[in-house]
């Protein structure tokens, strides 16, 4: 440090600007261009002198710095942002299954375009769809000004806190630049850097995110920016919104203009003559998008020149001048050389197919989901076949059908047989239910249940206690320190702390720090409510809504299981569900008249029964959440060995979770206290906080959530996205807010 202040005696600020500079250069290469100069170390060299210039002289400090990168405080809440120019969605054309042409809808799209513009070559640019989370970014004098999601196409999300972290956006332009240019693309998770995160989520015990673009959006809608600064967002512009600088003639010299700018842009982008050409670059994008670092499932197709899609306009709701084509997944032929079963947290046996390792979609697939014994015998599926898979969604490989029997005369698979009628990870008994297409396995201390079961236990919305993934859940199965999830209470600190989360040769202890935390964790699980325990038991049928309304109907987890209040709204329900099921006089079935006697015999008996529960049950107003099915499915845990065994162990534990909303009988005076009650409100799009958040803040104000939207929703709730939801809500009437509008509700 000295020797840089000797060589700038009077001042450090040119050092500063020089290093912010160079900085801002190798941000560029890395995170856009992929083409870095220097190494991660002499990166950090550069990045820890300017962070210490900084600290030592904050006269000269800069919002844009490159050391500004890592969040700041976090803000209120969302604030909205009017487009300055509509951010419409484009149609989809997709590829046909089965057609002698199928890209015949893209071809028909090509002829509206011919035929709008009065010719025979049309030339228009195609380039990947990325599948990413839409936002607009405003650059006013070189500036970012903000940065907003695109909301309803019209009002968007202010999300420039995020936005500033992502490395791979510039703070500020090169010169020369617009006096204005708002620019449209997608940010996105890599696929790499997303499954490194997902694996360090998983290992620290933190629900994983479903997808890439999941994980985006919910990072986008976050109001801690240190969230986005830690998590792998990348961006890549692909359109134009406001502008205001010298004429952009073509979609060629817009992307001229972004590497000018040295703003990342979506890559490769065709320029294309005729029909013919658009095929052919279709088909090299469907080549080439399994080796891009994003997840894309089409390409866009837009017309070259802006004039000419001035002339072609708008529909209410989209250009007509763009298209996405929408690929089919990929499908490939391998052999099924082997089915294994896996057992999942509630014992039911999943078959798997072992397949010939074969390309697919990006990745090299050698494991498929068969569901279950239905599915495989609708299929015809046998050892030894020659089968179709593809990626189901482009993220679950699945086997879609047999191509070649290995031997035509074999018999039909039965898992039953498979495992010798045992399950394959303890060798206890293993049943199908009536009713069920699912073998389980009845031994609540199985290992392979244990793992998953502690998973479930330790999970956000059950217990939360942060972790405790499958990582370390399957040490402590393994090293037999647990064998149910009840077991996690009888840890010490020294036991986990030395826990083995490695192998024998690679050994990787999980630590004292991890260990106070699990064991503090644990500690404040006791008093969690009924309705996480609930949850966290994982009893069949039993989700969040109905672990809620059981706990609205009793105190306590001992009222629950000595109460007859259960099993009288599971025999209500079962009743009524077989009526429904069996009616005596079927529109589409012919009964003999034996069956028509039996069902009019059990009719006779269940209907006077079923109107002495339905009287019975009339003043707890019982939520359609906890139906009769889930009701009798939680009597028959407590009544099975090992719903006996939790209840046993808690009491040991000196556990008796207790309801936070018990209100089991509610009068006019309680229902007026609550500021939801009597509303019933459905969730879409992306919100400020975790959807299940929300749901359950609805729920303490006394309303309730639904999945789907009916004439009966008073409310839909609409974050960014969810045009499915919108549109019905249109259809039927029902309102449509926002989030903050449900929190002066509330209040």
């Amino acid at each position: 440090m000295d020797d840089l202040f000797s060589q700038n005696p009077t001042s450090p600020e040119p050092r500063i600007r020089q290093l912010r500079t160079e900085l801002a250069h190798h941000n560029r290469l890395y995170y856009t261009d992929a083409a870095p100069e220097i190494s991660d170390a002499d990166y950090d060299k550069l990045y820890r002198e300017l962070e210490e210039l900084e600290t030592k002289h904050p006269e000269f400090d800069d919002p844009d710095s490159p050391t500004k990168r890592v969040g700041g405080e976090p803000i209120e809440g969302f604030q909205q942002i009017r487009h300055r120019v509509p951010m419409l969605s484009i149609d989809d054309v997709f590829e046909l299954k089965d057609a002698e042409v199928p890209e015949t809808e893209l071809i028909d799209f090509y002829k509206r375009l011919q035929k709008g513009l009065g010719r025979e070559n049309v030339e228009v640019t195609v380039e990947p769809k990325i599948d990413g989370v839409a936002v607009s970014l405003l650059y006013r004098d070189g500036k970012l000004e903000y940065a907003a999601t695109r909301g309803d196409g019209t009002t968007g999300d202010d999300i420039t806190h995020n936005v500033r972290t992502i490395r791979s956006i510039p703070l500020s332009l090169h010169e020369p630049f617009p006096s204005i240019i708002e620019v449209r693309g997608e940010i996105f998770m890599p696929n790499e850097g997303f499954a490194a995160m997902n694996a360090e989520r998983d290992e620290a015990g933190l629900p994983t995110f479903v997808n890439p673009r999941n994980a985006t959006a919910g990072t986008l809608k976050q109001l801690d920016p240190r969230i986005a600064a830690k998590r792998p967002l990348r961006f890549l512009a692909h359109g134009l919104g406001a502008y205001d600088g010298p004429e952009l003639a073509s979609e060629d010299k817009f992307h001229e203009l972004l590497e000018a700018l040295r703003l990342p842009r979506n890559k490769p982008v065709h320029h294309v003559e005729n029909l013919h050409e658009l095929l052919d670059a279709i088909r090299q994008i469907d080549t080439l998008r399994h080796q891009l670092d994003y997840g894309t499932d089409g390409a866009v197709v837009k017309v070259l020149t802006r004039s000419e899609r001035e002339k072609l306009g708008f529909t209410s709701r989209a250009p007509r001048w763009a298209a996405a084509y929408k690929f089919l997944p990929e499908q490939k032929e391998t052999r099924l050389h082997s089915i294994t079963v896996q057992v999942g947290r509630t014992g039911v046996l999943t078959p798997v197919a072992e397949l010939d390792p074969v390309f697919v979609s990006g990745t090299t697939v050698s494991r498929a989901t068969l569901h279950n014994d239905e599915e495989i015998q609708r299929k015809n599926i046998n050892i030894g076949d020659i089968v179709l898979i593809e990626k189901a969604g482009e993220i679950i490989p699945a086997v879609v059908r047999v191509i070649t029997k290995h031997d035509p005369n074999s018999k039909p698979f039965s898992l039953f047989d498979h495992v010798g009628g045992k399950c394959p990870s303890c060798g206890g008994p293993i049943t199908k239910e009536e009713g069920f297409v699912a073998w389980r396995c009845l031994n609540f201390e199985c290992p392979a249940q244990a793992v998953s079961k502690i998973r479930q236990f330790a999970s956000r919305k059950a217990l939360d206690i942060e972790g405790v993934g499958e990582t370390v859940a399957e040490a402590l199965v393994g090293k037999e320190l647990c064998r149910t999830p009840l077991d996690l209470f009888t840890l010490t600190e020294e036991s986990l702390g030395s826990l083995n989360l490695g192998t024998g040769t690679e050994p990787r202890r999980f630590g004292e720090k991890n260990a106070a935390k699990v064991i503090e964790a644990l500690a404040a699980a006791r008093t969690k409510p009924l309705d996480r325990w609930l949850y966290a038991m994982g009893i069949r049928q039993v989700g969040e809504s109905a672990a809620k309304e059981l706990s609205r109907l009793f105190a306590s987890l001992t009222e629950l299981t000595t109460s007859d209040l259960l099993p009288a709204i599971g025999e209500r329900g079962l009743k009524d569900t077989w009526l429904k099921a069996n009616p005596v006089n079927p529109k589409k079935e012919k009964l003999d008249d034996a069956e028509k006697e039996r069902r009019k015999q059990i009719a006779t008996e269940y209907k006077p029964r079923i109107a002495e529960l339905t009287e019975k049950l009339a003043p707890y107003s019982i939520s359609p959440e906890l139906g009769g099915v889930a009701a009798q499915s939680v009597v028959d845990y407590f009544a099975s060995e090992a719903g006996r065994h939790v209840l046993e162990r808690l009491g040991e534990l000196g556990i008796d979770p207790k309801s936070d909303n018990h209100l089991p009988i509610a009068t006019a005076a309680d229902l007026s206290a609550l500021p939801l009650a009597g509303k019933t409100f459905v969730l879409t799009g992306t919100l400020s906080i975790d959807r299940d958040d929300m749901k359950r803040l609805i729920e303490e104000k006394g309303g309730k959530v639904s999945g789907s939207i009916s004439a009966k929703t008073h409310y839909l709730v609409a974050g960014e996205g969810g045009g499915s939801k919108r549109t019905k809500a249109e259809s039927l009437g029902v309102p449509v807010i926002d989030e903050e509008a449900v929190r002066v509700m509330m209040a």
